[in-house]
C-alpha cells in the first residue's frame, strides 16, 4: 500500500498544475521521507554510509569519461548548447544535484527496496523499479527512453555498492549531459508530465 500511494502521490505532483502542484510537491515528499524514516532500516541499507563511497567511485569516473565523449561527439556535430532556464548556473548545478539525490533516494530506498519485499525477487524488482522510474517521465520519449536505462543500471549498481551518493553525482552528470548535448526540441527541455 505504501509504494502505491507514493507513486500517486507522484504521478499526481507531475500531473496537475501550479499552485497544486507546489503543495503536492510536499505532501508527496513527506509521505516518501516519512515511511521511509518509519521503516527504520539501517544506513548502510538505505545507502547513506559514507564509507561505501571509496568502493563505488569508480563508478563517477566512468559516468564522466562517458559524458565527456558525448559532449564530443555533440559539440562536432553542432548539437552542444548551454542549460535551459533563467536561473544562475551555479543554482541550476546544485539545484539539480540535490533534485537528483532525491531521486535516486526515490527510486532506490522507497521503490527498490519495498519491491525487494513484495517480490523477493531482485530482477525483478529492479526491472519493475526501472519501469516505474520511466513511466514517470511520460511523455517526454527522450526522458523515458534514457531514465528507464539508468533507472535499471543505478538499482543494479546500488544493489551491489548501496551508496546513493555515488549514484546522485552519476545520475547528476547524466542528465545534465543530456539536457546540454540533446537538442531542446527533442528533449524538451528536460521537462515530463504538464510541463
Amino acid at each position: 500500500m505504501e509504494l502505491g500511494i507514493g507513486y500517486l502521490f507522484i504521478l499526481l505532483v507531475i500531473w496537475t498544475p501550479n499552485p497544486a502542484q507546489r503543495v503536492l510537491f510536499w505532501i508527496a515528499l513527506f509521505w516518501v521521507v516519512g515511511t521511509s524514516i518509519t521503516s527504520r532500516r539501517a544506513d548502510y541499507e538505505l545507502g547513506f554510509n559514507f564509507r561505501r563511497i571509496r568502493h563505488a567511485i569508480w563508478i563517477v569516473g566512468a559516468v564522466l569519461a562517458a559524458c565527456l565523449v558525448v559532449a564530443g561527439i555533440a559539440d562536432a556535430l553542432g548539437f552542444l548548447h548551454p542549460l535551459f532556464g533563467p536561473k544562475p548556473l551555479p543554482m541550476h548545478l546544485w539545484g539539480y544535484l540535490v533534485w537528483a539525490l532525491l531521486q535516486q533516494f526515490m527510486l532506490q530506498d522507497y521503490f527498490l527496496l519495498r519491491l525487494l519485499r513484495i517480490t523477493n525477487s531482485a530482477p525483478a524488482s529492479v526491472a519493475a523499479a526501472g519501469s516505474l522510474f520511466a513511466i514517470a517521465h511520460i511523455p517526454n520519449p527522450v526522458l523515458t527512453v534514457a531514465t528507464l536505462l539508468w533507472g535499471i543500471a543505478a538499482c543494479v549498481i546500488f544493489l551491489r555498492y548501496r551508496s546513493l551518493y555515488v549514484l546522485a553525482v552519476a545520475h547528476w552528470m547524466l542528465g545534465l549531459c543530456l539536457a546540454v548535448t540533446a537538442p531542446n526540441g527533442i528533449n524538451h527541455h528536460m521537462r515530463v508530465g504538464l510541463g
